[in-house]
């Protein structure tokens, strides 16, 4: 065993001490196809509460989108994000002689899964923002590839902002039926929908 799979077990453990990471398959079961889980964005352990969240199995062949300017901060991001998480990196920065999407699209070329935030920035107003454009291109160039639209629910309560230490609290995600865009659908339409797909997966209020 790699001191990165040992590390990735012990995150593992870690979340689900602390959050319970417990996933809810509603719409659809676990299974190893290719997949993009898309899902509403509250806080940096978003991505570590889904992939606790998936079966052992499924997580080797599923990657986090990870913000390159903050994920390679430091020697312990980088070597978090590239060894245990094996994240595709973007750019927040747009630049005129690179597609934004060029790194997801070699991904799912190469096989991957995929957990996307398609809000693009972490929102604590608990209505996800309207979705970027990134996920309609990706269903568009990749029709095969399944869409999964995901609800994490309370992780934002676990790290509040500014501070360091974890509180623990019950999280869950929920996974929903899979997406597809339809023959003829805009953009603007199906990213409402894809939304709305997200927003419809929240538990009710106690």
């Amino acid at each position: 065993m790699t001191l990165a799979d040992a590390a990735g077990m012990l995150l593992v453990f870690i979340a689900r001490l602390i959050t319970g990471a417990q996933g809810h398959w509603k719409g659809c079961p676990p299974m190893a196809e290719q997949r993009i889980y898309f899902a509403n964005h509250q806080s940096h352990l978003d991505w570590v509460l889904i992939w606790a969240a998936l079966p052992r199995d499924l997580r080797v062949g599923t990657r986090p989108i990870a913000a390159r300017d903050y994920w390679t901060s430091t020697r312990f991001k980088q070597w978090l994000t590239t060894e245990v998480f094996n994240a595709v990196y973007v750019s927040r920065q747009r630049s005129e002689d690179q597609d934004p999407l060029e790194p997801l699209v070699a991904a799912l070329q190469g096989g991957d899964s995929l957990v996307i935030f398609p809000e693009g920035t972490r929102n604590l107003k608990g209505e996800p923002q309207p979705f970027k454009s990134g996920l309609y291109h990706l269903a568009e160039m990749f029709p095969e590839v399944r869409l999964i639209p995901a609800w994490i629910d309370n992780v934002q309560r676990v790290m509040p902002k500014g501070e360091v230490v974890p509180v623990p609290i019950l999280c869950t995600v929920t996974f929903g039926a899979p997406l597809a865009l339809q023959p003829g659908e805009d953009k603007h339409a199906f990213l409402e929908r894809a939304r709305a797909a997200v927003v419809n997966l929240r538990p009710p209020a106690p």
